[in-house]
């Protein structure tokens, strides 16, 4: 036999307060989205310490060969903006030392481009040097060869 509505709410609530008491529900993320990863970084840094020299080094973003229509309308010299999801982190702390160093005073993971933040995502406007099929050439980007690619706008 099936339940009435109202007994089906009751259930409901009851369930809502059990996860609410168990710690199960998490507030502070209602929701998951999920990104498509369009390409990957390749350059010869695999740490983020040495950040000058990865701006300045050149590196490629090979994306995935079913996307490269998408590329139509970058030339080279144009400023990209390129945003990517920073894999090696897990968890944030919202009170940093820029750039790891102690001597500098603790900072919000807002006012820092740390990869340690709540949504470990970067953005980095960079110097699009050239494009060779699905892969392109630029200069100015912070991050590090295996970083997964959500996404590649004019800057």
């Amino acid at each position: 036999m099936m339940e009435q509505p109202v007994e089906l709410e009751e259930k409901l609530k009851e369930e809502l307060e059990v996860q609410d008491r168990s710690g199960e529900k998490d507030e502070t993320n209602p929701q998951i989205i999920n990104f498509r990863v369009i390409g990957r970084v390749e350059n010869e840094f695999d740490q983020s310490n040495a950040l000058d020299q990865i701006r300045s080094s050149e590196a490629r973003i090979v994306l995935d060969p079913l996307l490269v229509e998408g590329l139509i309308g970058l030339e080279p010299g144009q400023q990209i903006m390129v945003v990517f999801y920073f894999h090696l982190f897990d968890g944030y702390e919202l009170l940093q030392h820029p750039r790891g160093n102690q001597s500098r005073p603790k900072r919000g993971v807002f006012a820092l481009r740390s990869p340690r933040r709540p949504n470990p995502i970067g953005v980095t406007v960079a110097e699009l040097v050239g494009i060779q099929g699905n892969i392109l050439h630029v200069r100015g980007l912070d991050a590090i060869d295996g970083t997964p690619v959500l996404d590649i706008k004019p800057a």
